[in-house]
């Protein structure tokens, strides 16, 4: 159809069958179609096609408690051979997964880590991996009965995130108070955070950042 289209001078189909014709060719010689480098408006070409291998992947490399700091032979020839898919590797030892889960004391588990030189789980890596793929963030609102998080994608304005919490806080937005979580931790206390200036009022053009946490004020 679009190759129809082409022959008949359609500028817009001309370009979305050279796009076609790449997906094409890498599919042909057996690449997936993540690897085929095009910019984000033109995917759209694709985008009824539902490609599997267009899909964000993230590999998950099982590895002997041994290797769980530097990797091993087996780790280096996966990321080589999928190095040109945009794709996250993320190295975990299922054993050290397995003891982790048993400890029911958060404190244990820190020491747990500590004693293997682990910052975090290979659980939160896989996280961690999973927000930096899919280019999602995390705000918090907080208040005296509850603390929430919500997710939202990168680059989203304040009244958008607004609005994954209700529609009308989008719809209604006047501004949003903002104090960042590092901040947040480090004094304390809002009332800390507003007497050293680290509370701030943000409009509409505000594009959140992760780890914000943000009280909205609306109208509806």
């Amino acid at each position: 159809r679009v190759e129809r289209a082409a022959k008949s001078g359609d500028t817009k189909m001309k370009k979305e069958l050279t796009i076609l014709q790449q997906y094409r060719d890498a599919l042909l010689e057996g690449r997936n179609a993540r690897t085929v480098q095009v910019n984000e408006d033109d995917k759209a070409a694709v985008a009824d096609l539902q490609l599997l291998t267009a899909k964000p992947v993230i590999y998950v490399a099982n590895v002997d408690e041994g290797s769980i700091h530097t990797g091993n032979k087996f780790v280096a020839s996966l990321k080589n051979h999928v190095k040109d898919e945009q794709a996250e590797v993320v190295v975990i030892s299922a054993a050290i997964e397995a003891q982790i889960a048993e400890l029911e004391s958060t404190d244990d588990r820190v020491v747990f880590l500590q004693e293997y030189g682990l910052s975090e789980s290979g659980l939160n890596k896989l996280l961690h991996a999973s927000y930096h793929l899919l280019d999602l963030i995390t705000y918090f609102t907080a208040g005296e009965k509850e603390v929430r998080a919500w997710t939202i994608r990168k680059g989203w304005k304040a009244p958008q995130a607004a609005g994954v919490i209700h529609t009308d806080f989008e719809k209604g937005f006047i501004r949003a108070q903002v104090m960042s979580y590092d901040d947040f931790v480090h004094y304390k206390s809002e009332a800390a955070c507003r007497d050293a200036g680290k509370l701030r009022s943000e409009g509409k053009e505000y594009l959140v950042h992760d780890g914000d946490i943000m009280h909205f004020l609306f109208n509806v």
